[in-house]
């Protein structure tokens, strides 16, 4: 969905929906967390995109990918919460909450666009996959792309986000 059809979208919305001033605040900051912890790996993630990374970076730049997702994450789920939206609760939560951001919800609140869909569900699909991983097993070529990606992803997923804020 371009960017003007989801603002058009969020501000019809916006009617029967109104973020908390508290919620606003919770939502900044957790976005200010995910600024600094792109901007703190920068290096490190420079560093990987020049060479091969070897096994001490490809271990701290998995973490960055999970806690990158994981701030993401956070940032969905005080919408919802908000919203008084029943959150999802069972094995597959992680999934069912991705869903749930993309409008699949009871007030189909579309809290970030569709364009970002495929790439975004990359980096939950990563983040199951290290929470469930010994450091030994990650493969630098799985994650090359995430990493290569990581900073235009949260570029677009804070806008999205950023453009819900101001429009609720």
């Amino acid at each position: 969905m371009p960017i003007m059809i989801f603002m058009i979208r969020s501000m019809i919305l916006g009617r029967l929906f109104k973020l908390d001033k508290n919620v606003k605040i919770k939502i900044e900051h957790e976005i200010s967390r995910i600024d600094k912890l792109i901007t703190d790996a920068t290096p490190l993630l420079k560093l990987c995109k020049m060479r091969k990374p070897d096994f001490v970076e490809i271990t701290a730049t998995a973490q960055i990918l999970h806690s990158f997702y994981n701030g993401v994450e956070s940032v969905i789920i005080l919408f919802f919460k908000n919203s008084n939206e029943k959150l999802p609760n069972d094995i597959h939560w992680h999934r069912t909450l991705f869903e749930m951001a993309f409008g699949s919800n009871s007030k189909n609140l579309k809290i970030i666009s569709d364009d970002i869909r495929k790439r975004l569900g990359e980096y939950l699909s990563y983040r199951h996959f290290i929470r469930h991983s010994y450091s030994s097993e990650l493969k630098w070529s799985e994650m090359a792309l995430l990493v290569e990606n990581l900073e235009d992803t949260w570029n677009a997923v804070k806008s999205g986000f950023e453009s819900f804020i101001e429009n609720n």
